[in-house]
């Protein structure tokens, strides 16, 4: 079967679906000054028509006559990276996201010096620090300690610079007395945290981490990432590969999709991770609509499905007046009602709604498949409406609806139609005590007082 995915690309200037607004005078400023703002920041690293290729050859004598400078023809060439251009200014975080294969990793290892690229260059004039392999030179037979030392000085550190940071590196890794014992006697959880805690000892003008937030217990994987986003928050450059979408979400500004060695998006993160989620599908015929506009509060729109049934209208009501809203009161019950058309018959038909918070997070989400109420033998030209009541417990902010009409308990068999960010109301606290998050919790305190023993 036809399984190439067609992709239909909507310009800028294109009519919005369902009639939403286009982004509001105020918000097209605001972008513009933060484009501004990007663009006068110097550029710190330039990747400039990078290619890497492996040639193939038939016999391991045929690769030698060609080192002899014999004419011998090679079996296949293998592109990894195929023109790969982009420029990475300071301060900015970017994510390289991509399937397994991709050329994500061989990518980085042109950065960092220690593959060369068959063709093209890449320039920069800054300290680089690359956790490309946590662990990697470790000697089994050394303590943590000793390997701090031995590790720490092919990163580039000298002896007392390393004294100095050893009570942080020790500190930071909470191994306790295992920093002073063999490394074969650690666990790999204990090995990467000895490994990442040298590793971001200091901060570099370029750090490079590639899939090792996901090592080690919840825990060291939290502090993993708070020290990154610190990291970012005064100002290094950060290029993250890993296929956690959400940590991409909330730490970078930009993502680059990468797909056969070439790369396919270069944008915001809403905008190429909603992309890279409907190709990872791969359903035969499946339609890729790629909104370029963003609402009126900024938030970019990504339709994919085959479309025989579609989602026709969503609005909120206020379910005591049952008048329309747009922003909700923070404890306030809601309906949000979703009118969808069947344009062909489906056998059966699920609709999830996913709701995200403005940094990507999601806040909540479910479908009628796992609520028991999946609807079977549908007619082309029905029409249904799904109304969902709920109390918006969540905290003062932007947030967006994500409906998604499917046919069981995933998007894998059959997607009808999947719309990111396609509703989008506010949340105000107009009558509740203060208190900050995405969720208000239904808490009191309780406050006893006595005297000390």
């Amino acid at each position: 079967m036809d399984k190439d995915i067609l992709l239909t690309v909507k310009e800028p200037n294109s009519p919005p679906a369902y009639g939403s607004d286009e982004g509001a005078n105020g918000e097209d400023l605001a972008q513009s000054v933060e484009a501004l703002e990007n663009s006068v920041r110097p550029v710190v690293l330039s990747v400039q028509n990078v290619t890497k290729s492996f040639t193939l050859y038939n016999s391991g004598m045929h690769r030698f006559w060609h080192w002899m400078g014999l004419p011998v023809k090679p079996r296949e060439i293998v592109h990894i990276t195929k023109d790969v251009s982009f420029d990475v200014r300071k301060g900015e975080a970017i994510a390289l996201i991509g399937q397994n294969g991709a050329g994500k990793s061989t990518l980085l290892k042109l950065i960092t010096g220690t593959m060369r690229p068959t063709k093209g260059r890449i320039d920069h004039a800054h300290s680089i620090s690359a956790i490309l392999e946590l662990g990697l030179g470790f000697n089994s037979e050394f303590t943590g300690r000793e390997n701090v030392r031995l590790s720490g000085g092919m990163l580039g550190h000298s002896p007392s610079e390393l004294e100095a940071l050893m009570p942080d590196i020790e500190a930071f890794a909470e191994i306790g007395e295992f920093f002073d014992k063999p490394l074969r006697t650690y666990s790999s959880g204990m090995q990467a945290r000895l490994a990442f805690a040298l590793a971001t000892a200091t901060q570099p003008d370029i750090l490079i981490v590639d899939e090792v937030l996901s090592v080690g217990d919840a825990y060291f994987q939290h502090k993993s990432f708070a020290r990154i986003r610190e990291f970012r928050d005064n100002g290094c450059t950060i290029i993250l590969v890993t296929h956690a979408l959400p940590d991409v979400r909330e730490l970078c500004d930009r993502v680059l999709l990468i797909d056969k060695g070439v790369v396919l998006r270069d944008g915001p993160p809403d905008e190429v991770i909603d992309y890279y989620n409907v190709l990872i599908t791969e359903k035969q015929n499946a339609i890729l609509t790629l909104e370029q506009r963003r609402n009126k509060n900024g938030w970019s729109v990504t339709r994919s499905g085959d479309f025989r049934a579609v989602v026709n209208d969503i609005r909120m009501f206020s379910a005591p007046s049952g008048k329309e809203i747009a922003t909700a009161r923070v404890g306030e019950k809601v309906l949000l009602k979703t009118e969808v058309n069947i344009l062909d018959e489906v056998p059966q038909l699920v609709l999830g709604l996913m709701i995200r918070d403005r940094t990507g997070h999601v806040v909540w989400g479910t479908n009628t498949w796992f609520t028991r109420q999946a609807e079977t033998d549908i007619s082309a030209g029905e029409n249904l409406t799904y109304t969902l009541e709920f109390e918006c417990n969540l905290g003062p902010g932007s947030y967006s609806v994500s409906p998604a009409l499917v046919s069981s308990d995933t998007h894998l068999e059959n997607n009808y139609e999947w719309t990111d960010n396609l509703f989008v109301f506010d949340v105000i606290n107009a009558d509740k005590d203060y208190f900050i998050g995405t969720t208000m919790l239904d808490a009191e305190f309780t406050v006893s007082r006595g005297k000390a023993e």
